[in-house]
């Protein structure tokens, strides 16, 4: 069998494991069996993931005797809303979900947040199991407690910081997605790299990268371990997001900015918002002197040497000018009295979070951005 990696977030009294390896979802059974007061959980997926992965999760747990009910959601960013989340609360009250029960999320990130979220507010607290099936949830966030649902007023503005009692990352799940989700989902594993580990860039530039998208399973891997590894250390550092776990929003909140412009829809997935973010963030780093000319350049080559969109020309349709994305940028969670904060960078593997950035050179860089589409 091949080896399972751990990697464990350090929380006083509520650390828990992030098992990282092939085959994990048909042996959850056995993984989730010592979490729980009574042989039954609560299984809350999507269409596309549960055509892939719902019976062998049913069969693992009934193998160790455990009962399960399944709630199928749709597909895609739209179910990440204050409708989804009733229905997912009332049929885990309709189910008689106890507070010692356990709730399992299985499916990408917005399957995770969601289920998570309504596990938060259900009796006040509820314990949950993260089995994420995308790249872009194994490598982040299905770790580390962010919960919650999108809002019109933007994205994840509706949450709750709740850690999950286990996460189960099967690797082998991600043989089953679609090429163009398993690149989005690669933007959150560069993002890694770009804010705080040159050598895990340098690693993955070197070709790991292509491995890891070609479906070798060493390199997805290690992929996986090491963005979790990082994240949980900044996790246990500052778990509610006062200080340094911001940096894990680099490109961010460009993305959400991109994503609310675009309809959190299919013209745009959150992964390849994220990794056009960070393209704008390191051009935005060089415009006000941060870093060198190279770092974004080399950044921008990288992702189109993957396949992946590293300009928004790349996204189809009609975009808001600059002005109107800044005011999509200004509902960001991050913004603190009024002043827009975003992650720059002095390098590649050194970023920072900047207070109150000068909102004529970011008008200038969304600009040029713009103007390359036309």
């Amino acid at each position: 069998m091949t080896r399972i990696e751990t990697v464990q977030v350090g929380l006083e009294g509520r650390d828990y494991a992030v098992r990282i390896g092939p085959g994990l979802i048909a042996r959850a059974g056995t993984e989730i069996a010592p979490l729980l007061a009574r042989a039954r959980v609560a299984i809350v997926t999507d269409a596309q993931v549960a055509a892939h992965h719902l019976a062998p999760l049913q069969d693992g747990l009934a193998q160790a005797g455990i009962e399960s009910s399944t709630l199928t959601l749709p597909a895609g960013e739209a179910t990440k809303s204050w409708a989804e989340l009733t229905h997912v609360v009332e049929w885990l009250l309709a189910e008689r979900i106890e507070r010692r029960d356990v709730v399992l999320a299985l499916g990408g990130g917005v399957i995770g947040d969601l289920a998570g979220f309504a596990a938060a507010i259900l009796r006040r607290g509820v314990r949950f199991v993260q089995i994420p099936t995308t790249l872009l949830a194994q490598v982040d966030s299905s770790v580390g407690g962010k919960t919650g649902i999108n809002s019109a007023h933007g994205k994840n503005l509706v949450g709750a910081f709740h850690q999950p009692a286990l996460v189960l990352a099967d690797t082998a799940a991600l043989d089953t997605l679609p090429p163009r989700d398993l690149r989005a989902g690669y933007g959150e594993v560069v993002k890694y790299g770009l804010l705080g580990d040159a050598a895990f860039f340098d690693w993955l530039d070197d070709g790991a990268a292509a491995a890891l998208l070609a479906g070798q399973e060493a390199a997805r891997r290690e992929a996986v371990r090491r963005c979790v590894a990082m994240k949980a250390a900044i996790v246990a550092r500052d778990e509610t997001e006062e200080g340094e776990r911001a940096l894990l929003n680099l490109g961010h909140t460009f993305c959400h900015a991109l994503e609310a412009a675009t309809g959190y829809g299919d013209r745009l997935l959150h992964g390849e918002g994220v990794a056009l973010g960070c393209v704008l963030a390191f051009e935005l780093s060089h415009r006000l002197g941060l870093c060198s000319r190279e770092a974004p350049e080399r950044v921008r080559a990288h992702l189109r040497g993957l396949g992946i969109a590293a300009d928004p020309g790349a996204i189809a349709g009609p975009l808001p000018d600059a002005d109107g994305l800044i005011a999509l940028m200004a509902q960001d969670k991050k913004v603190r009295d009024g002043q827009l904060r975003l992650i720059l960078a002095r390098a590649i593997g050194a970023a920072f979070i900047a207070e109150d950035v000068d909102r004529r050179a970011l008008a200038e860089v969304l600009a040029q951005a713009l103007a390359a589409r036309r």
